[in-house]
């Protein structure tokens, strides 16, 4: 039987909106479903997450999931038969944080003179730089370039390679990123060759795969996935790091800074900056031993 889809969204105060959206996160049948928070009413305080299910089983469990929470309200539609991707692509505008400028092929025109400039096709990937994550990621990369380089680069989780090509677009040498997606590592071989960049992605399945490890260890990893990844992956992201590297860690709300640091200080890790954007952080942590 083919399957309808369906666009969930909840409504509710902040605090409800946001541990609704943890329980989706914690729960092991949604591992990788696509779904968003954002602040949708700030007189009112109201956050909306929107979710959008590829399969009926995952459609049933997020509404059971959310149906934990009765702070926030539910409400399930059909979505048309229309190509949603595009059209949602073509309603973005360009997003700029620090030196750059990311932007999509119906925003050729707008790109500052002075900008790192990174286009990028979102395809089936995830990452178009309008998440609070990705552009979390960019501005503390940004921050960090004003006073040191970064010679090798791994991008850990790459949907369309926006950062790993970022860091190729501002001199580093190795600018390599990986995905368990076969298409996403598609689509950003794609976006590599259309912002003429050395950026390579590689289908990988852990950071101990051959083609990953042949280019550490590294002087910066970023990782822009989910909490409960970054914090399994915290061994795996020390090794791939040099003494004195840095990682950007992304993909978690800030109700989950605490337990994704905790993991990383554990390891030998300062946090040297924490960013937020709407509901989510990126934290910016330093392998001192």
């Amino acid at each position: 039987m083919s399957y309808t889809p369906l666009q969930i969204v909840a409504h509710g105060a902040r605090a409800e909106t946001e541990a609704a959206a943890e329980a989706m996160d914690a729960d092991s049948l949604l591992e990788g479903a696509t779904y968003s928070i954002l602040e949708e009413d700030e007189d009112r305080g109201i956050w909306r997450i929107d979710a959008f299910p590829t399969t009926a089983e995952e459609a049933e469990r997020m509404q059971a999931v959310l149906a934990d929470h009765p702070g926030v309200k539910i409400r399930v539609s059909v979505l048309a038969d229309a190509d949603w991707l595009a059209m949602s692509l073509s309603g973005l505008p360009p997003v700029e944080a620090g030196r750059f400028f990311v932007y999509g092929a119906h925003d050729q025109g707008r790109v500052p003179p002075s900008a790192v400039s990174l286009k990028i096709d979102a395809g089936a990937a995830f990452g178009t730089g309008h998440h609070g994550t990705t552009v979390g990621c960019l501005i503390a990369y940004d921050d960090l370039l004003k006073r040191e380089r970064f010679e090798r680069v791994l991008d850990v989780g790459c949907g369309t390679g926006v950062l790993a090509i970022a860091a190729a677009k501002t001199g580093s040498r190795v600018a390599v990123g990986t995905d368990i997606d076969a298409p996403s590592v598609r689509i950003a071989n794609e976006n590599a060759k259309l912002n003429q960049s050395n950026a390579s992605f590689v289908h990988a399945s852990g950071l101990n795969d051959r083609k990953v490890r042949q280019h550490g260890p590294y002087d910066l990893v970023f990782a822009n996935i989910l909490a409960p990844p970054l914090v399994s992956l915290s061994q795996d992201i020390k090794t791939a790091l040099r003494i004195g590297g840095v990682a950007i860690l992304s993909g978690l709300l800030r109700t989950q800074e605490r337990r994704v640091t905790a993991a990383y200080v554990s390891r030998g890790f300062r946090l040297e900056r924490r960013i937020r954007r709407d509901a989510w952080s990126a934290l910016v942590l330093r392998r001192m031993g």
